[in-house]
């Protein structure tokens, strides 16, 4: 219901993983290639702004309906309207609590000032009289053609929700938070008011008749929507999986349109005084409700249908902010409408059938949608929120919120349109190549450039027009972004409706920029890298210039780890912000050396074993230099490197030897060996005795953490006769060197 606090309740299998994961992403740019933006979806065309031109569900631009002010009622807010059979327009406003009538030629007053925050609901008589209901602690009053009103009503509840008129002449009044519906017709000279029925919810939101006189009601917080009989018997004809049925409208068929609001859209009601719920009423007394929101809502120009990236059902509502259903005669339903960012208000029956038209907060943007579920952007207002529609004959009635607006249109369409598209952002500074699109009638583009993600004043003015369809050069300078608008104008003969475009294309092609390596790290030593099997790129693929990943080609996958002895493995992080392809090569020199010397070259894999062995003992250095020359022309390739942290080669084993001659004891025996490490660092020893398992020994300072070490062993050896006793020693390289001693006891 909107925030009611100011509104309504105010291996193989990686492998295979990998290659699903290549196939959702999307379709990579081959590198040094133009970029082509285009932009024919209506769901990309929807993040851009629209004015006097609709947007059509298959993602074309055509004139939109003439959309004209009637009337400012200067207030932040019109919260209810109705119209009567002469074309009068009431409307219903806060949080002055005041009435305004306009006239059909759009010159409007103040009728009624009442003295509650807020006028939630209207409806019209069937002998022209006013009724409207205020909240918080409001009551209902009849208003007559000159402004004098009377209390016709005031019930013991806190909200009047929603008005009706029904078959017999009674107005329907639904209230709220107990969920009553009261029944209150004039007899003589007192009203004479009942209890229709207690609807067992908070809040009876939305009202509406059908054909055979019933009442339609609308709840919250259990989203039913219920057919009422006019002797008070309630039967629930949907619902709904939302919270709230928001507004309902009767089509022509005997369908009930409803739509709906989850919670996330219709916020708890606050003890204090709550703002109220539009409601809109035709001359009949038919009514439908709508409301404005002050909560924070999505401005992005989200698709309407869901995110741009992923395609959603309309029936799918687990994250739906709003939707609206069709209940259909049979007592079926459809879901023809819903949203997960954008929150709708409003809802009337379009004057051509089969269609129904909704009001939103997105923009303030009006749509319509057809019985089959497809929905086109009709038209953008001025301000932010449409709050109520009340179709009278061919005409329709649009109220807006922050400001208060009364606007109208029909089947007459715009002589002229603007469509500004959405900016798109090359990433980097870019020369613009040719725009081109299909369209047909008086169409024209212009585009604008700068440096800036808003457009403003330090952007290049709009070019001059393009007209020709096939294509022209961009007249944009250089820039990082850049933005095109299109100007639909009615032909001289009146043929507005011939005027339509669409599948917008722009090409551009970004500076390159030199890659930039990253990172480098080294993996301990001993563990070398070896390329996991990669599927191959069918070759007609790769001479076709398509991009390999459109066809299920993988990234490159993660290398296997395996033991290598006085290997040094080396991984490294490269981007290149054009998205080309790189090549790397690695270079090494010794702390003491001052030239690098290359140790391979044109690498696709972002990393590569060193085999100690073929390098002598010593710290290195290693450089890695990342090119883009793979997808640039020769002399333009760019390149950027990365020098690693020193790193040890060492393939030299320690040395060990005894320390004197063994002592021997009874079955005591001490034995010293000196274990030393040129190159590098002794990490540990193992001893074993004729042979037996080898067990740890620790040296005499109880840590094996440098280059020298010493050994005391005291042994127990037992039986007589010669022993050997032997030891061997591990460096850090993983090098290992082994002794040994015999003694006679």
């Amino acid at each position: 219901m909107l925030n009611k606090t100011f509104t309504t309740h105010i291996a193989t299998f990686i492998t295979i993983l990998v290659s699903l994961l290549a196939l959702a992403a999307p379709a990579a740019r081959a590198g040094g290639e133009p970029v082509l933006w285009e932009l024919n979806s209506r769901a990309e065309l929807l993040k851009g702004e629209a004015r006097g031109v609709s947007v059509t569900d298959t993602g074309a631009l055509m004139l939109a309906p003439r959309f004209s002010q009637l009337f400012n009622t200067e207030q932040a807010y019109i919260w209810s309207s109705a119209v009567d059979a002469a074309g009068n327009v009431y409307l219903g406003t806060g949080h002055d609590g005041r009435i305004f009538r306009v006239a059909p030629d759009g010159r409007g007053a103040l009728l009624y000032d009442a003295p509650e925050l807020d006028v939630t609901a209207l409806a019209i008589g069937r002998d022209g009289t006013l009724y409207a209901g205020t909240s918080p602690d409001g009551k209902v009053y009849r208003i007559g053609a000159d402004g004098r009103a009377e209390e016709y009503f005031d019930p013991p509840d806190k909200y009047i929700w929603s008005l009706a008129v029904m078959a017999d002449g009674a107005l329907a009044i639904g209230t709220g938070d107990n969920g009553k519906l009261y029944r209150v017709r004039a007899a003589g000279s007192k009203p004479e008011a009942s209890l229709l029925t207690d609807t067992n919810e908070t809040h009876v939101i939305s009202l509406t008749t059908d054909g055979q006189g019933n009442l339609i009601a609308g709840t919250d917080p259990g989203g039913l929507v219920l057919r009422v009989s006019p002797d008070g018997k309630a039967f629930a004809l949907f619902d709904s999986p939302l919270r709230e049925i928001h507004a309902l409208a009767a089509g022509a068929d005997g369908s009930i349109y409803a739509l709906a609001l989850s919670e996330a859209a219709s916020t708890a009601r606050p003890a204090g005084p709550a703002a109220p719920t539009p409601q809109s009423s035709d001359a009949s007394g038919a009514s439908a409700s709508a409301t404005v929101t002050f909560t924070a809502i999505d401005e992005s120009g989200t698709p309407i249908q869901g995110q741009s990236q992923t395609t959603r059902s309309r029936n799918d509502l687990s994250n739906a902010r709003s939707a609206v259903f069709r209940i259909l005669p049979d007592g079926g339903t459809d879901v023809l409408w819903s949203s997960s960012s954008v929150t709708a208000f409003a809802l009337a029956p379009a004057p051509q059938g089969g269609t129904v038209l909704i009001g939103t907060a997105d923009k303030g943007r009006i749509y319509s949608v057809t019985d089959d579920g497809r929905d086109t952007l009709l038209l953008q207002s001025t301000e932010g929120q449409i709050s109520s529609l009340i179709v009278r004959g061919r005409e329709v009635f649009a109220t807006s919120s922050n400001q208060g607006k009364l606007f109208r249109f029909g089947s007459d369409l715009m002589t002229e349109g603007t469509y500004e598209s959405p900016v798109r952002d090359a990433k980097l500074v870019a020369s613009w190549g040719r725009i081109w699109w299909r369209g047909r009638g008086m169409v024209e583009l212009q585009t604008r450039s700068g440096n800036g993600e808003r457009p403003d004043a330090t952007w290049s003015e709009w070019s001059t027009p393009y007209r020709d369809p096939a294509g022209a050069q961009i007249l944009s300078p250089r820039a990082r972004f850049i933005q095109w608008r299109a100007v639909l104008r009615a032909g001289s003969a009146g043929g507005g409706a011939d005027a339509r475009m669409e599948n917008v294309s722009l090409a551009y092609l970004p500076r390159n920029v030199a890659p930039e390596v990253l990172s480098i790290s080294a993996l301990p030593i001993g563990v070398g890298l070896q390329p996991m099997v990669q599927i191959p790129v069918d070759p007609n693929v790769e001479s076709s210039g398509l991009d390999p990943s459109l066809f299920g080609a993988t990234p490159q996958i993660q290398p296997r780890r395996l033991y290598q002895r006085g290997a040094r493995a080396l991984q490294w992080q490269a981007e290149d912000r054009n998205g080309d392809t790189l090549e790397y090569a690695i270079y090494y020199r010794s702390l003491n050396e001052g030239a690098f010397r290359l140790l391979k070259d044109k690498l696709r894999d972002n990393f590569y074993t060193v085999d100690g062995a073929t390098l002598a003992d010593g710290r290195y250095v290693f450089r890695v230099v990342a090119s883009d020359g793979p997808d640039n022309p020769s002399g333009q390739a760019l390149s950027g490197e990365r020098v690693s942290e020193p790193l040890d080669i060492d393939n030299t084993p320690p040395v060990l030897r005894a320390a004197g001659e063994a002592q021997v004891s009874g079955d005591r025996v001490r034995v010293t060996f000196d274990v030393d490490d040129t190159a590098g660092m002794i990490k540990r020893s193992d001893l074993s005795v004729d042979g037996a398992v080898w067990r740890a020994v620790f040296p005499e300072d109880g840590i094996a953490d440098s280059p020298r070490e010493r050994y005391t062993l005291d042994l127990q050896i037992a039986g007589t006769g010669e022993h050997v006793i032997s030891l061997r020693t591990f460096d850090a390289s993983g090098n290992v060197g082994t002794t040994r001693v015999i003694v006679r006891r």
